[in-house]
């Protein structure tokens, strides 16, 4: 007897629109900001780039099994699904909605359909402010309900999109999705074609694709480039309790993992699936003290930096923690009546991942960053929460081979989770900007935070990308960069620019950045901190102050605009 075969319908093949509604219950399916409403960009016409009138993101409202649902989808053939001011602003917007329904007593599901690059590169900071605020939103959102995560694409998923999925209850993924912070091409042009040969194709599906994830324990499910294989997995997490294992938060569990890494031989991606199988992901308390033991092995180089600095002002020289990464500060002090957690990320030239010697967020670093917030967490459960502050000196994530094959994405994910729970749970968290800001380390270090008060130096920076990994990926000219930063504010690098999008609780001028007196200390802790920390208390443990300010309303008009629109479609 032969039994026929259904066909298949390939899910990669669909557009976003048609993907949205292939995971929608038929006949509930309703476009919310659609092509008809011309919600573009405003930043791309004046860079010669023709604007997409949905601004390359669908959201669909429906129903999942008869449950209220939004979902999201990504059209990677738009401007290869980056992350712009209008289709971040979609996203933020629809996931906060979803978080109004359930506090409201109405459970509404989210689903993500990712295809994406990540922010795009000619929204510069418009994009790294509206993933924030999805970062932000799917840790609350995943409280009620889970909220699951496809990457199905070719393009994959990348750059703080993928510290999105990481962020999510639930991965799934196909053989052709790729999941990775740092692009081939990016880690070629930061660390050198000998760290990652971009051309080899085979190799980056063998390290960083769906096959890979799943084998090792970084994606739920392995899924069939099929669109009812799709419908069904979806439906089937949510009569699961499988969405309760939140992978950002095994903190431990993965430091646990990372004591098993000898980072003196080269890792290949056949060998990682037999030490990380996915089925062994657990505690084990010897190979963190193994880890902890190298972490100490050889004493790190304490090279000077713009967070060392203020880390060791604001905490009076003491010494930090010693059970995280030596690259991690961690020390508890007061300020007044408060009590204050800093944390900072410091050069170290003997780090065991050589990617991240000179103050990137790394594996480490990112685990470690989770680790200390945790802590504070569980400290100060049944009593007063004390402060975070997050002093940001990062000048970006590590860009490596390494890196990548074992999930900086993750890392990343574990620390802003870490940030973002703590704030949710009644932590006031302050990031306190000294140097550079840069991608997805602010991301993971800094982001999330409260409130965001920095110093007006030269030397303090945001951006997404080094100069010439973004004129390498956008093809453009850094001279061509630098005059679009002159009519776009978010593509520029300094403070004073990142300041008119409205984001900053404060800056500060007449600070010594690099060699603060007892003066500036006083100023810092007495007035700029306290004044943050007060601020913070009396608003929503939210991000929505952040497009409150007299400058948001200028300068994010279109963040504004969309959420206002979403709202008025949601019902």
């Amino acid at each position: 007897m032969t039994i026929p075969i259904r066909e298949r319908n390939s899910f990669i093949e669909l557009n976003a629109r048609e993907r949205a509604q292939s995971v929608i219950d038929q006949g509930t399916f309703r476009e919310l900001l659609g092509p008809f409403e011309k919600m573009e960009s405003p930043h791309l016409e004046a860079q010669g780039i023709v604007p997409q009138s949905d601004d390359g993101v669908i959201i669909g409202r429906g129903t999942i099994e008869g449950h209220s649902a939004v979902v999201v989808s990504i059209e990677g053939a738009f401007l290869g699904g980056g992350i712009g001011e209008v289709s971040g602003a979609k996203i933020a917007g629809v996931l906060e909605l979803a978080i109004q329904d359930n506090l409201n007593g109405i459970p509404t599901r989210a689903v993500l359909l990712l295809e994406t690059g990540g922010v795009r590169l000619q929204e510069g900071n418009y994009g790294l402010l509206a993933i924030a605020e999805m970062h932000a939103a799917i840790v609350a959102l995943r409280r009620y309900q889970p909220v699951v995560c496809v990457i199905a694409g070719m393009i994959g998923c990348f750059g703080g999109m993928s510290i999105a999925a990481g962020l999510c209850s639930t991965v799934m993924m196909t053989r052709q999705g790729r999941l990775q912070l740092n692009g081939p091409e990016v880690i070629e042009q930061e660390a050198g074609i000998l760290e990652w040969d971009s051309r080899d194709r085979p190799l980056i599906w063998q390290t960083v694709g769906g096959e890979q994830r799943y084998e090792t324990g970084m994606t739920d499910f392995l899924i069939e480039d099929d669109s009812e294989d799709i419908f069904l997995s979806i439906r089937s997490v949510y009569r699961s309790d499988i969405h309760h294992n939140l992978r950002s938060a095994q903190v431990e569990s993965y430091l646990a993992r990372l004591a098993l890494i000898d980072t003196e031989q080269t890792i290949q991606p056949k060998s990682l699936r037999k030490l990380w199988d996915k089925s062994t992901l657990h505690t084990d308390d010897s190979d963190i003290q193994t880890l902890k033991a190298l972490w100490q092995q050889p004493n790190p180089e304490t090279s000077i930096s713009r967070g060392r600095t203020w880390f060791q002002a604001l905490t009076g020289y003491q010494e930090p923690l010693q059970n995280g990464a030596p690259t991690v500060l961690c020390a508890d002090s007061i300020i007044g009546d408060e009590r204050v957690r800093y944390i900072a990320v410091v050069p170290n030239r003997n780090n065991r991942f050589y990617r991240a010697r000179s103050g990137e967020v790394g594996l480490d670093e990112g685990w470690t960053i989770a680790h200390y917030v945790r802590q504070a967490m569980e400290e100060d459960k049944d009593g007063q929460r004390r402060t975070i502050v997050a002093i940001i000196d990062v000048p970006s994530q590590a860009y490596g081979y390494r890196e990548e094959m074992l999930g900086i994405y993750l890392a990343c994910a574990a620390a802003a989770d870490a940030y973002a729970s703590a704030r949710l749970a009644g932590h006031t968290v302050i990031a306190f900007m000294v140097g550079n800001a840069i991608s997805g380390a602010f991301l993971a270090h800094g982001l999330q935070a409260n409130r965001l008060v920095a110093l007006n130096d030269p030397g303090v920076s945001v951006q997404v990308m080094s100069k010439k990994s973004a004129a390498r990926v956008t093809k453009r000219s850094i001279e061509e960069l630098e005059a679009t930063a002159q009519k776009i504010p978010a593509a520029a690098y300094d403070i004073e620019s990142f300041a008119t999008l409205g984001a900053l609780h404060s800056l500060t001028s007449g600070i010594n950045a690099d060699q603060p007196t007892s003066t500036d200390i006083v100023k810092v802790r007495q007035h700029l901190l306290m004044d943050a920390i007060s601020a913070s208390r009396k608003s929503s443990p939210d991000l929505s102050s952040r497009l409150l300010s007299g400058e948001a309303k200028i300068n994010r008009a279109a963040s504004i605009a969309v959420r206002l629109k979403l709202a008025e479609q949601w019902i």
